[in-house]
């Protein structure tokens, strides 16, 4: 544990959820974000969905394409990643690409999958990133996906009077216990995966409509994941911004036998209702 409660940067982060939901933008993200770690947990015994807020329908180079062509095709090569990694299943919530927006409408969908599927922790891209530190702008679909995500676990997905209609659906109420965040500019936690760095490069190829230089794509990840792995002195890492919403005594199943549990950021506020 790190001083005043805040994570140990410098050591591998080894807590696991029993089951976590990556909540994606477009396919491909997921695979290009924290595949490894989804891996790595799955191999440890976790489940893991996967669900993608758009199909991709407008990921391409040739405004002639037909965009619902596409977006079937986008699926079928997430639907294959996705195999590849280990995911329970895939959702598609058929928002239109590049117009993305955290409203009501995606905030409902998304509640209703995390009261479906139930998940520990959940995965997703963080929000408050517009310009990357090493240059770069965030897709303004990654950030609205992110805050959905967010808004979704935290307060709707726990709010029994949020989305009524689901609760008389038979979806109760779930809280989620923690958030990770990728692709962030300050990281808290890092995941070795050297282990399934393999398997992510393997989904990410997977992914053939979107990768324009499929020869240099192996290289560019391996060195993306040393320099993460690198301030926890592993040849591999994914670098993730964790805020832990609920902590009890019962931690989850860690990654490493005898683990001690990890500090993490200390979500705030009450409970909306």
């Amino acid at each position: 544990m790190g001083r005043n409660g805040q994570p140990m940067d410098d050591v591998a982060h080894t807590w696991r959820p029993d089951r976590f939901m990556v909540i994606a933008g477009h396919p491909d993200d997921a695979d290009f974000g924290p595949a490894g770690t989804a891996a790595r947990w799955i191999d440890a015994g976790s489940t893991g969905w996967l669900v993608c807020c758009t199909s991709g329908d407008a990921g391409g180079e040739d405004p002639d394409a037909d965009p619902l062509e596409l977006g079937a095709l986008r699926e079928r090569e997430q639907n294959a990643a996705a195999a590849i990694i280990g995911y329970a299943g895939v959702s598609y919530l058929h928002m239109p690409d590049g117009a993305l927006v955290n409203d009501l409408i995606l905030r409902e969908h998304l509640v209703r999958e995390i009261r479906t599927f139930r998940p520990d922790a959940v995965l997703a891209t963080d929000p408050s990133v517009i310009f990357y530190r090493d240059g770069g702008i965030n897709h303004t679909d990654h950030r609205e996906a992110g805050l959905a995500a967010v808004d979704a676990v935290y307060p709707a997905a726990r709010n029994p009077m949020a989305f009524p209609a689901l609760a008389r659906d038979g979806l109760a109420a779930h809280r989620v216990r923690r958030l990770y965040l990728f692709w962030p500019n300050e990281p808290n936690v890092r995941v070795e995966i050297g282990a399934t760095l393999e398997r992510k490069i393997a989904a990410l190829k997977a992914h053939a409509s979107q990768i324009k230089e499929p020869a240099k794509l192996a290289e560019r990840m391996t060195e993306w994941a040393a320099e993460e792995g690198e301030p926890i002195g592993v040849k591999a890492a994914e670098a993730l911004r964790v805020v832990v919403i609920d902590d009890d005594d019962d931690e989850g199943p860690d990654l490493q036998a005898g683990a001690a549990t990890e500090a993490a950021t200390r979500g705030s506020g009450q409970d909306a209702g």
